[in-house]
């Protein structure tokens, strides 16, 4: 009898490898008699006539069967390994089995047709606690992180997560459910319970946030959607005492009750490093109206683009913009407005030094946009090529934002004219290193332009981590 194994890849992330296959690297015949048969499976349709899923524990065996559903339509052997394979990575994007093996044989049995196939995938569930420590890069920023996770908690792949993190400018814990929708692991829910404190120096503030939220995420077409709502109680305090009478003005208790709506279209493909496609993400918060004392509607969007040009190199743009209205008559909070500058967005100026500011406070604007040019290049003759020094490339830029208030009692001429105005501007090189496909660092050498009074700048070499860059 022949039968057919399907190599065991190793357990991949929740947003893990393209699932393409190879049937010549997947498939090995161990037993050769019965070619006759073989030729017939390999070369003439066939039937799946049983799924079987071994080794389940708590996992419940609804949830599994709209991820192998599709192995029952399969018409040939190669077109039964493929989508055998697919499920597999379902199976593991799920996030509640530590193995999956996948055996491919023929049926047995009474109801057995001549051209039938049995397929069996060999389950290990993870345990019911898993523990974690890892360090996390944030925009300019990073972070030790201690996590409890409690994976496939009812049966159903949901999971209970309490996370500690201990950073350079920011402490925060939390506890969040996550639940997904049966058949569909892009749709899925998460509610969050936290409290974050968090230090501004460009801003001589500190922040303690104490809330709750409640987040959907689901695909529609090609685009990606999040509703979210959120309600927070925020603490502001002084960083220093020399902080500027604006920034103490600002001091006290004040609750936030918000919703929002982001949706987003990427067609990129990478997130760090990406040499063709597009990313359109546009999002929409409105506050005041479920609660609370802070009252406004706040749009911000993001565009790239990347084209691939000659000798492995790429041509990249990028454009930031939004706008904060506040509501009612009342003034913004500074933890509502938008803040610029730094090596993650317009590079050459000190870390979100661009804009309004108070006795040396940068006190954020309520309205900005920011633009970059990026030529990314490999390194120079190509060290370590398809290894190592893939993980680099060289860039050329060219970036250029404004950040400012808007009087809303004037027209929609007089603010872009605003916007227009003092334009800060910056050029340079630098070397650029991906992290995984999450987060990158920079080495630049920048040349700040169009410096305005107060600004503060970084004339000449600038280091910046993150994961979101202009």
């Amino acid at each position: 009898m022949g039968t057919v194994h399907a190599k065991s890849l190793d357990p991949l992330p929740m947003h893990g490898r393209d699932l393409g296959v190879n049937p010549d690297d997947l498939v090995e015949i161990p037993e050769q008699e019965q070619e006759s048969k073989q030729e017939i499976l390999e070369n003439k349709d066939v039937v799946v006539q049983h799924v079987n899923i071994q080794g389940l524990g708590r996992t419940k065996e609804d949830l599994l069967g709209y991820e192998i559903s599709d192995v029952f339509h399969a018409k040939n052997l190669i077109d039964v390994m493929k989508k055998s394979h697919i499920a597999r990575q379902k199976l593991l994007r799920l996030g509640i089995f530590k193995e999956v093996e996948v055996l491919i044989d023929t049926s047995e049995g009474k109801d057995a047709l001549p051209n039938g196939l049995d397929v069996t995938f060999e389950v290990t569930e993870i345990k019911r606690l898993t523990g974690s420590y890892n360090t996390m890069v944030g925009n300019n920023e990073g972070s030790m992180v201690l996590g409890l996770k409690l994976p496939n908690m009812f049966g159903r792949a949901e999971k209970l997560t309490f996370q500690f993190s201990y950073g350079t400018k920011e402490t925060s814990y939390g506890l969040s459910f996550f639940k997904p929708q049966p058949g569909h692991f892009e749709r899925n829910l998460t509610l969050n319970l936290y409290k974050v404190t968090g230090q501004f120096p460009w801003s001589s503030l500190k922040e303690t946030d104490r809330g709750l939220s409640a987040e959907l995420n689901f695909p529609l077409g090609m685009t990606n959607h999040t509703l979210k709502w959120e309600g927070v109680w925020r603490e502001l305090g002084c960083l220093a005492r020399s902080a500027s009478f604006a920034v103490r003005e600002e001091s006290g208790h004040s609750l936030k009750s918000a919703l929002s709506h982001t949706v987003s279209i990427d067609s990129r493909n990478s997130a760090i490093f990406p040499s063709r496609g597009a990313l359109l993400r546009i999002n929409q918060e409105l506050a005041g109206y479920t609660g609370g004392d802070a009252s406004f509607l706040k749009e911000d969007f993001e565009l790239q683009l990347n084209r691939r040009l000659f000798w492995d190199s790429v041509l990249s743009a990028s454009l930031w913009g939004g706008m904060l209205y506040p509501i009612g008559g009342q003034p913004s909070c500074i933890a509502d407005r938008f803040y610029l500058g730094g090596p993650t967005s317009v590079r050459g100026f000190g870390m979100y030094s661009i804009g309004p500011q108070s006795e040396g406070d940068y006190l954020g604007g309520e309205a900005y946009w920011a633009g970059g040019l990026h030529l990314y290049t490999p390194l120079p003759f190509r060290p370590g090529k398809g290894g190592f020094g893939d993980l680099f490339r060289t860039h050329f830029f060219l970036n250029a934002g404004n950040l400012c208030n808007l009087n809303y009692g004037e027209g929609p001429n007089a603010h872009l004219q605003k916007l227009a105005e003092c334009i800060r501007w910056s050029y340079g090189a630098g070397i650029v290193l991906r992290l995984g496909n999450i987060a990158r660092l920079e080495l630049n050498y920048c040349v700040p332009m169009g410096v305005q009074s107060g600004d503060r700048i970084c004339d000449g070499v600038q280091f910046g981590a993150g994961i979101r860059f202009l």
